[in-house]
């Protein structure tokens, strides 16, 4: 694990009134972090602490790391939030980072915290990228598609029940990529998901994973997509509706051990921009005392980005997926120093570097799947980026 901490810890508090353009206030692209809904929540730059994480136990790395940042703090920790973005499985490399300079808002206030002396630096206008050429990633997509359809007659094997297959596409641009500009697009698209920056993953995620506040939890699954928005077609269809129960059985059987009154409710549809999907509310009490990054540890991969069963899912992935994840499909969002915080999935995003953008995109597949349908909504699933983009 690699660390860089402050020189000076102080911790500085004041609540400004602005009402700019939020994704304007980093001086650039550079070190901007996020975690914004439907116009309220953070944004940061900076980094008064960096933690990077590889190998496995990568949340009990994490939650050391942050442990151990917050008592250097002391009392000042309650002002300090920390972003997080996991890589999917232990061959990739996690990482926490505590802004310098953070921006809330909610409703109509904002507060600025800002954590050491703080440092100037020039600030740069958003830039929009350019033309964008668009390439193949990893897999073709003819080549994915016949990964689907061996995923389907192992599924019909009945090897197992529920795998999910991602693929990737890259853009290239003719400057470097601002995630500034990036960031407003998807915010200002999909309000109704959460917009994310860590590290140059860059994402509008409409799935919350895990919300943790004192002793209650909550999470939204969603699993069973059209891209269509028919959501009645979802409703009806016995396949998502399968989709759908694994996914939610997964989450629920993860962390049953850690709560009690542990209530779902769904599946209800959600409507998106250009994509509609099954989603189930959990709610549920805890009663072991464990914080944010314990329950993500518990939790991931569900159902919903894995499969099930969950070691012979993360096998065919293995197998037939021919692609490196990295930050994709795994927990992303912030902690506050007492454990409490919001981790949704990594989704519908990209990872930025340079001029570069690798999107990505994944499906669950059931022995019912068409895989001609499977490409056809990771298309769906890409577009948020790409009209983002400005494809």
């Amino acid at each position: 694990m690699t660390t860089a901490l402050p020189q000076r810890r102080s911790v500085h508090v004041r609540e400004v009134e602005d009402d700019a353009d939020l994704w304007a206030l980093p001086p650039s692209g550079d070190a901007t972090v996020s975690w914004m809904h439907d116009g309220r929540g953070m944004i940061g730059w900076g980094e008064a602490a960096r933690f990077e994480i590889t190998g496995p136990g990568q949340y009990e790395q994490a939650a050391r790391a942050w442990s151990g940042f917050v008592s250097l703090l002391g009392g000042d920790a309650a002002s300090a939030v920390a972003f997080t973005s996991f890589s999917f499985d232990d061959r990739g490399r996690s990482v926490l980072i505590v802004p310098q300079v953070l921006v809330t808002r909610w409703e109509n206030r904002n507060w600025v915290t800002t954590i050491g002396p703080g440092t100037p630096s020039r600030h740069t206008p958003i830039a929009r990228p350019g033309r964008v050429r668009w390439s193949d990633g990893a897999l073709p997509r003819d080549r994915w598609r016949g990964a689907v359809a061996e995923a389907v007659r192992r599924l019909r094997r009945g090897e197992l029940d529920k795998v999910v297959l991602a693929r990737d596409l890259l853009a290239e641009t003719d400057q470097p990529l601002d995630p500034r500009f990036l960031l407003r697009e998807l915010a200002r698209r999909h309000p109704q998901c959460w917009t994310f920056a860590v590290d140059g993953l860059i994402g509008a995620t409409p799935e919350m994973l895990l919300r943790r506040r004192g002793d209650q939890v909550t999470s939204q699954v969603l699993a069973g997509s059209s891209w269509s928005g028919d959501g009645e077609q979802l409703l009806a269809s016995q396949p998502y509706r399968d989709e759908h129960d694994f996914a939610v059985e997964s989450l629920l059987t993860a962390i049953a051990p850690h709560c009690a009154d542990v209530r779902a409710s769904g599946p209800s549809v959600l409507r998106l921009r250009n994509i509609a999907h099954l989603a189930t509310d959990v709610s549920a009490t805890l009663t072991t005392g464990v914080d944010l990054l314990g329950l993500a540890a518990a939790v991931h991969p569900t159902a919903a980005v894995g499969g099930t069963p969950r070691r012979a899912a993360a096998d065919l992935i293995a197998e037939l997926e021919d692609l490196d994840r990295g930050r994709y499909a795994a927990p992303v969002g912030w902690l506050d120093a007492n454990g409490d915080g919001e981790l949704g999935l990594a989704l519908r995003c990209a990872q930025l570097s340079g001029s570069r953008a690798r999107l990505f995109a994944g499906c669950g597949i059931v022995a019912e799947s068409d895989p001609d349908v499977e490409v056809r909504e990771t298309d769906a699933k890409f577009a948020a980026v790409r009209e983002a983009l400005g494809a």
